[in-house]
């Protein structure tokens, strides 16, 4: 992504729909940003255009004197706003029609349709953001739970980043200190290798912990995958519906209906959830159910976890034990359906340690079944309460990049090797702790961290 500092950017900075909305917002960054506003922009009245004031008028055609829309005009000048430059807002009324228009009005009088991210680029560039913080304002963005967006929200304010700057001074200081005895070995005293032993020990700790952090980051930022499976008509799709509180799936006495993997996002304890229901699995003639069936195995084998559903009136068959032995590498759940219809209790599975009784039909056993979901998560480590901090998988990477060259540092130091090997896995691990933040980073890493944006942001 080649930014332009001269070029003036716009784009539409709400979520298009379909639908009417109640507002559409346009948004222009650059130098000249301003003056395409006053060209396209008409009020009734005389009003003053100063930052970080709103202007009432219309959107007109500076040639036809067409009006376009009424609008309400939001002024951010530099350097007080997101991307540093003169920022205009142009806040349209709803529908895809107004937005369309103005901004085609905007690329006319000279601005240039935004890439993906690029508003926020030009916040990186221009030192309104560090990099953690960009990514933060993209994972916001897309949150799919209240402790994601917290989280982030989090790493916008600046936590991650505090802990990166730290860690990299320290291996700067320590930097610092070896290059001092090379260049200066006469004039200074012996180094104390003891103290930046405790140094590098302390940094390495710190790494570990942060890096704990990517596996339950990732889990709030992209959820987990939980498939319900099983063999025909046990209430896979009843089980769903009691879950999601809809009727996402058809519901019939007839084995076989449901033809497709059928998916909902739930929210379970902060983390995000989607839950596929699958066709029975089972052996068919029928073309199309067998179609359902293959994709409900690789929708199993693809999951995080498995909801394995049994009839309680039926009890465990052989059908059950078939497709147990297809799923069985997975994380599985034991889900009993339809105890309201059961004589009696069935005895314990050995093949599981989580059983939850459910009669979906009923709405019994839901808050069980999600207690046993959170407990599966715990059980793998992967708890996402109490975090106020989360790594993504690209800062992760950099971490361990930074972990194996702290190591290095070590083993050069007892092995006794010259000072100036020392310096040079140091510089790699100060170098890699400068990805994380942007400090030190290529324009092709940009390019992979932006175009995951919105346009407009």
């Amino acid at each position: 992504m080649t930014l332009i500092p001269a070029d003036t950017i716009v784009a539409i900075a709400t979520a298009i729909v379909p639908q009417q909305g109640s507002i559409g917002i346009v948004r222009l960054s650059g130098q000249n940003a301003l003056n395409i506003a006053k060209t396209i922009f008409y009020s009734p009245k005389k009003q003053t255009w100063e930052s970080h004031r709103i202007l009432y008028g219309y959107i007109r055609h500076p040639q036809t004197q067409q009006v376009i829309d009424e609008v309400l005009l939001l002024l951010m000048l530099a350097p007080r706003s997101y991307t540093t430059e003169d920022v205009i807002e142009i806040h349209c009324h709803g529908g895809i029609i107004p937005v369309q228009q103005v901004l085609q009005l905007c690329i006319e009088q000279g601005a240039r349709l935004a890439q993906a991210g690029e508003f926020t680029l030009r916040a990186f560039l221009n030192g309104r953001l560090d990099l953690t913080q960009a990514e933060s304002i993209a994972d916001l963005v897309g949150a799919k739970s209240p402790q994601a967006a917290q989280i982030a929200l989090s790493g916008l304010r600046g936590k991650l980043a505090h802990s990166i700057h730290h860690l990299r001074t320290t291996c700067l200081d320590i930097l610092a200190e070896i290059e001092a005895r090379i260049d200066f070995e006469e004039d200074l005293p012996p180094l104390n290798e003891q103290e930046i032993q405790e140094s590098l020990t302390q940094v390495l700790d710190q790494v570990h912990q942060i890096l704990a952090t990517a596996d339950r980051g990732e889990l709030l930022r992209s959820g987990l995958k939980v498939a319900i499976v099983g063999r025909p008509n046990v209430g896979k799709s009843s089980l769903l519906n009691a879950w999601s509180r809809s009727d996402r799936a058809i519901v019939t006495d007839l084995p076989g209906t449901t033809r497709d993997v059928v998916e909902s996002q739930l929210v379970v304890g902060g983390i995000p959830i989607q839950v596929l229901d699958t066709a029975g699995i089972r052996q068919t003639e029928d073309t199309v159910e067998k179609i359902g069936v293959e994709r409900s195995r690789q929708a199993a084998q693809n999951a995080d976890l498995i909801l394995f559903t049994i009839d309680a009136e039926t009890g465990w068959i052989a059908e059950d034990e078939e497709i147990y032995q297809q799923v069985h590498d997975r994380p599985l759940i034991l889900v009993i359906n339809k105890i309201d219809l059961a004589d009696s209790q069935l005895a314990a599975n050995a093949h599981f340690t989580k059983i939850v009784n459910t009669s979906a039909a009923k709405n019994q056993g839901i808050d069980a079944l999600e207690q046993a979901i959170l407990e599966m998560v715990k059980s793998e480590n992967l708890t996402a309460s109490n975090l106020d901090l989360a790594i993504n998988q690209r800062q992760a990477a950099a971490l361990t990049q930074t972990k194996i060259a702290l190591l290095q540092v070590q083993e050069t130091m007892n092995n006794q090797l010259p000072l100036d090997f020392w310096t040079i896995d140091l510089r790699s691990a100060i170098q890699a702790l400068g990805e994380i933040t942007g400090e030190e980073v290529t324009e092709s890493v940009l390019d992979r961290i932006f175009s995951r944006f919105c346009i407009g942001k």
